[in-house]
């Protein structure tokens, strides 16, 4: 999903910034001819510098406000389906490492250069980038450790809306399986999990971890807490 002009910094409705935790920040935005909404997630590493995660473009208010707060140094693509601001992210930052799944690399290299896969992220003890086993190297997790303990970052492996009514979006949440959620989608079984057991035992590997603070996902909603957050990814998990 590429801009229709490549690189240009178009914005579209979003919710404003949501300041999740002390190393994460979120926005939610419009998806083009859709119900469906996309969601970006900003991680601050140990040494100040962010993780811009799934991109959205925003005004220039909220996007100095993400400067004040650190300085953009990685984009990270996490899916052939979330390239659509990338282009923009990488002409308005120039110094961008740009990180994508590496079964992901070949069209995502469509829109933006690619400086590297989830293996080659330079982890730090705040920020972790990991590909999930069962997918093919399609899909992958950013881990977060803050303060009140670790946050747990997906892409379209794990979906978590209502149902949509309007026409494109009751075929993606109804017909296609993504809602309601949490669970793995129809689509995400056809096209990204190619090893359900290992995706399944994967899932709640994470939902096991002791300090686990959140689930946040592509689309929509945001499980706030360890029980509702481990909660949520046996319920996916148990999709498979």
């Amino acid at each position: 999903m590429a801009n229709s002009i490549e690189g240009s910094w178009r914005v579209r409705p979003s919710s404003g910034i949501e300041k999740l935790a002390d190393r994460l920040w979120r926005v939610e935005g419009a998806v083009p001819g859709m119900s469906l909404r996309r969601t970006m997630t900003i991680a601050k590493c140990a040494d100040g510098g962010l993780v811009i995660h799934s991109a959205i473009a925003l005004d220039e208010s909220e996007m100095r406000e993400i400067e004040a707060w650190g300085p953009p140094r990685h984009l990270v693509v996490p899916g052939a389906y979330h390239r659509l601001d990338a282009a923009a992210y990488k002409q308005r930052y120039p110094t961008l490492k740009v990180f994508t799944t590496r079964g992901s690399r070949p069209a995502v290299e469509k829109v933006v250069a690619v400086d590297g896969v989830y293996e080659d992220f330079p982890s730090d003890e705040a920020v972790r980038l990991r590909t999930l086993p069962g997918t093919g190297d399609r899909e992958g997790a950013m881990l977060v450790r803050g303060l009140d303990g670790v946050s747990v970052i997906l892409n379209d492996v794990v979906m978590n809306m209502d149902r949509k009514r309007d026409v494109l979006g009751f075929l993606f949440t109804t017909l296609m399986g993504s809602a309601p959620g949490p669970r793995v989608s129809r689509l995400a079984k056809l096209a990204l999990v190619k090893d359900r057991s290992a995706l399944r035992a994967e899932l709640e590997r994470l939902a096991a971890l002791p300090d686990l603070a959140r689930l946040v996902v592509s689309h929509e909603k945001v499980v706030n807490g360890r029980a509702e957050a481990s909660q949520a990814l046996r319920l996916a998990a148990a999709f498979l």
